[in-house]
């Protein structure tokens, strides 16, 4: 299949692995979270298979309680800090898109427009921003135990959050800093412009002090699957990361995603939608099966029950496995993450499952994409040729080797169906991923400045 339209790739770097229990599978390297040598291997690996985006998911908090559950469920425990990680991978790499979570319910718009303004330079334009909000409670014990807002008003928080960062961003129209020997001027006065702003979270009087990135500013991420998330991801994102189960799911997703946009004032082409795929892909049917059924084993029942009480947000670690999960145990509402929520409330109210049979079946709303290349290319391409998706999430359970075999067998294929680049054609993740660079605006109105 030919066409100009091509499908646009990145995954989540997990040196471990994804899967909870890749960090036991012996293909795996002790302590690779925190090797930058390991992350540079990585990295090198995804842009020799031309891909557009190296991402590192984060969540700047760590598990105190139920320490015989999470010692053996490593999330996010161990790992290096993504923006200090991806500046080193800018030097290690040339083309690739480096992108890192930042949260917004646990910084300052002047620390996240400065650090990743920073990265955008130091990778020569290839820096993108994960705008999350943090559905961690045991983030808020690190910055003051804080308790965590509900689900709306950290949104609230985050739509603001992002327009400061954005007027950071623009504190300087390009060329402004023109370094005159002769004249004695370094930069041109009439091309700063200082960032005013009052609003409900934010009060702010100042700038940035680093000129205007190579992309114009970096690009901006976004992952949420409720009405807030999907509002807000119309209004502020570039790329969202997607989570659907379904063909189905998928298209009304990327469909009402698109849709709102308008609303905004935004085009279409302005958003592109990755697809949360989790993969495993063999030389045979038979042989991608056995590698998931082989870390499926490995999966420990104290990690099962903490995975779907986290999502879930209750407490399952005194209930039986082979028994459903009792209706007094579900919370009325989500606060963290509705759509996961939603999902195992399906899965015990309507499939009537055990708690067993939904931690091997649950997923955080998608499902493992298990095949040859040739099955694993017909999935992608359905869904990026049916309104669905322009491109994929990879979530690779095993890693290094999950993506060596991604990119030894799925590329090749889906280049063949001339789905994907054969080469790189522009130097920023804006060019790879076919996103205009941003006009310059002013951060505050001439009126309003003329107030001030």
């Amino acid at each position: 299949m030919g066409t100009d339209r091509q499908i646009h790739l990145s995954f989540s770097a997990h040196l471990s692995g994804h899967h909870p229990a890749a960090w036991r599978h012996p293909s795996t390297e002790d302590g690779s979270d925190v090797s930058i040598a390991s992350y540079r291997r990585l990295a090198r690996l995804a842009e020799s298979g031309l891909f557009d985006l190296f991402f590192m998911a984060d969540t700047p908090a760590l598990r105190i309680e139920n320490l015989e559950s999470w010692s053996r469920y490593p999330l996010f425990t161990n790992v290096l800090e993504p923006l200090t990680c991806l500046s080193a991978l800018a030097g290690a790499t040339e083309h690739i898109g480096l992108g890192g979570t930042s949260s917004t319910s646990y910084n300052e718009p002047f620390n996240v427009a400065r650090q990743f303004a920073s990265l955008d330079h130091i990778s020569g334009g290839r820096a993108a921003w994960n705008v999350v909000t943090t559905a961690n409670i045991y983030a808020s014990g690190n910055f003051g135990e804080i308790p965590l807002p509900p689900h709306a008003q950290r949104y609230d928080r985050a739509r603001e959050f992002v327009e400061v960062v954005r007027k950071f961003w623009n504190t300087w129209e390009d060329g402004a800093f023109t370094y005159d020997r002769e004249a004695g001027r370094f930069y041109d006065p009439d091309k700063m412009h200082p960032v005013i702003h009052q609003g409900q979270h934010f009060r702010i009087r100042g700038g940035l002090n680093i000129e205007r990135t190579p992309q114009g500013h970096p690009v901006i991420i976004q992952a949420g699957a409720s009405e807030a998330g999907m509002d807000l991801a119309a209004e502020t994102a570039e790329v969202v990361f997607g989570s659907s189960p379904t063909l189905e799911k998928a298209q009304a997703y990327y469909a009402g995603l698109k849709s709102r946009m308008a609303k905004v004032g935004r085009a279409p082409e302005d958003l592109c939608v990755l697809a949360g795929m989790p993969v495993v892909v063999g030389e045979s049917d038979d042989e991608a099966e056995d590698k998931y059924q082989t870390l499926q084993a490995l999966l420990h029942p104290m990690v099962a029950k903490q995975k779907l009480g986290m999502d879930l947000e209750t407490d399952l670690s005194d209930l039986d496995m082979d028994a459903p999960i009792p209706e007094d145990r579900i919370p009325a509402k989500a606060n963290l993450h509705t759509a996961y929520f939603a999902e195992i409330v399906r899965m015990i109210r309507e499939e009537k499952l055990t708690l067993r049979q939904i931690s091997q079946r649950y997923e955080r709303g998608t499902r493992t994409v298990r095949g040859t290349a040739k099955r694993v290319a017909d999935h992608m391409e359905e869904w990026f040729a049916t309104g669905a998706a322009d491109g994929f999430m990879l979530i690779l359970h095993l890693q290094p080797k999950g993506l060596e075999d991604f990119v030894r067998l799925v590329v090749p294929e889906l280049q063949r169906r001339g789905l994907f680049r054969t080469e790189y054609k522009g130097r920023t993740l804006r060019d790879h991923l076919g996103l205009r660079r941003p006009p310059f605006q002013p951060p505050v109105s001439a009126a309003a400045r003329a107030a001030e």
